[in-house]
């Protein structure tokens, strides 16, 4: 079913028919009493057609598993959760694909709600509700979680309930959602996953694979949203409850560095210095050095953590500017598979200079607001009404390229003070400030 934008509350209400086969991805390590109880409570789901797989990410001892669960084993090379996620994923005969912590027990409707709109939609994402509760000393209680956990019930942290509840569950995500997404309590379908190309293995320690990836899925046209009904508990408290202010600052900073270069968006990167990865990667065509000298110009002006892509006979027209990249060289292939936004340029152009400033807050506003809701694009026209920059959020493009005829993103046109360059540009006086 086709979902405009990020709306999936076009879909409420509705319930998959047949219901399909889940597979449910369990990383583990070293947690036996923890697994125990998270198979015995996927035992008890509503959802009637589960495959679920235990991935050990090296034990020292396997665990034991019921005969219908599939266990595969990972050799102990250091945390590698992401290594094991992708390795269940590999393994699934499931259409739509539920991550699951061995600590993170979830209560019967679980995966039934989780799924749901993955089911529906083969763009979802869907994220469920991760509580806390100290279940130490309850392994054999036997009680069912959803009455055992809230008698051990710990805070759950106020910034993610805050995220969910400003963005109605997600319903108003952007392109800075990715950190609401929760690997523990994930759901998504296994075409989408297999498209993103999985996590990214390169994650070597706690956090930052599930933002990672969900920034991926982010551009290749996911569509977000919390389930607040899918619950599950996780046995102890959130990291923050877990060790003191500066151990939790560290390994924030660990987290932050590791992404630094792997998202370029807003939000994720310096005010000053540039990250690797480009947020906003602009195709300016035109072999006259001089005239797309100034257009580039013009654009790394007004958005200057962008990367403008050059024809390949002019890759040395700026040396000193890595942000000039040439068409062709392996950099700009991957500067265009990571960004955000993708601008395409019909021939140079320049602005007045007493123009300049209104130009570039068009041209931040239009960055800022593609791939947002159901915008896709933004054209700006030159005074004659002819499109001079088309500006195509990622996520549009890939959702357009997944299902022509169902990607249902927007395109505005607005007009601009730009001039398509005729001739000779004075580029003298443009560098100078005298046009």
């Amino acid at each position: 079913m086709a979902v405009v934008g990020n709306d999936w509350s076009a879909l409420e209400g509705l319930v998959p028919d047949p219901l399909p086969l889940v597979s449910v991805i369990v990383a583990y390590y070293d947690q036996p009493a923890e697994l125990a109880r998270t198979l015995r409570a996927l035992d008890r789901q509503t959802h009637p057609h589960l495959e679920v797989i235990v991935v050990d990410d090296g034990s020292p001892e396997a665990p034991v598993v019921p005969p219908h669960v599939q266990l595969l084993r990972m050799p102990d090379l250091g945390f590698r959760a992401a290594a094991a996620r992708n390795l269940g994923a590999a393994h699934a005969t499931g259409d739509v694909l539920c991550f699951l912590d061995a600590d993170t027990t979830p209560e019967p409707g679980y995966v039934e709600a989780l799924t749901r709109l993955p089911s529906l939609t083969s763009d979802a994402v869907t994220v469920g509700l991760r509580r806390h509760a100290d279940l130490s000393g309850t392994a054999d209680d036997g009680s069912p979680i959803e009455e055992l956990a809230p008698r051990h019930a710990l805070a759950d942290p106020d910034w993610l309930r805050d995220a969910y509840a400003s963005s109605r569950d997600l319903l108003d995500a952007d392109h800075g959602s990715y950190r609401f997404m929760i690997s523990a309590v994930l759901a998504c379908g296994r075409e989408l996953f297999a498209e993103t190309g999985g996590f990214d293995e390169r994650f070597d320690r706690y956090g930052g694979e599930d933002w990672e990836w969900a920034h991926r899925a982010w551009t290749r046209g996911a569509v977000f949203a919390h389930v607040p009904t899918a619950v599950a508990w996780h046995d102890g408290p959130d990291l923050a409850g877990r060790v003191d202010e500066q151990e939790l600052r560290r390994r924030k900073n660990h987290e932050t560095l590791a992404l630094f270069d792997l998202l370029g968006v807003p939000g994720s990167v310096g005010r000053g210095v540039r990250s690797a990865a480009a947020d906003v990667v602009v195709d300016l065509p035109g072999t006259d050095p001089a005239a797309v000298l100034l257009c580039a110009d013009v654009l790394l002006e007004a958005a200057p953590q962008a990367r403008v892509l050059v024809d390949d006979s002019l890759a040395s027209l700026a040396p000193g500017d890595d942000r000039v990249v040439a068409r062709s060289s392996p950099s700009a292939s991957s500067l265009r598979e990571r960004a955000r936004v993708r601008a395409a340029v019909t021939a140079p152009f320049a602005v007045p200079r007493a123009s300049r400033d209104e130009f570039g807050r068009m041209l931040a506003e239009a960055l800022e607001e593609v791939g947002v809701g159901d915008l896709g694009t933004v054209l700006l026209m030159d005074p004659a009404g002819d499109v001079v920059v088309s500006i195509e959020a990622a996520r549009a493009r890939a959702r357009r390229e997944r299902r022509p005829d169902a990607h249902t993103f927007a395109t505005v046109a607005r007009a601009a003070p730009v001039h398509p360059i005729r001739g000779e540009v004075d580029l003298e006086g443009h560098l100078a400030g005298w046009r």
